[in-house]
């Protein structure tokens, strides 16, 4: 019997298949902090309720 609590809401090859919306680059999946980060825009799109919030003005800015 699975735990379907400890298995992510969010199918894993879906996030693998965005890019960021700015640079149209790759996303790198951070799953502590529930985020897809674009290096080259140095932003991080938030993951809410297992669906991504691909929107760069919901995005969080990296130092």
């Amino acid at each position: 019997m699975t735990d379907k609590s400890t298995e992510p809401s969010h199918d894993r090859r879906m996030l693998e298949s965005l890019v960021c919306p700015r640079t149209h680059g790759p996303l790198s999946y951070d799953a502590e902090a529930q985020e897809l980060v674009s290096k080259s825009a140095r932003l991080a799109y938030p993951i809410r309720g297992g669906i991504p919030i691909m929107l760069v003005d919901e995005a969080r800015k990296l130092d």
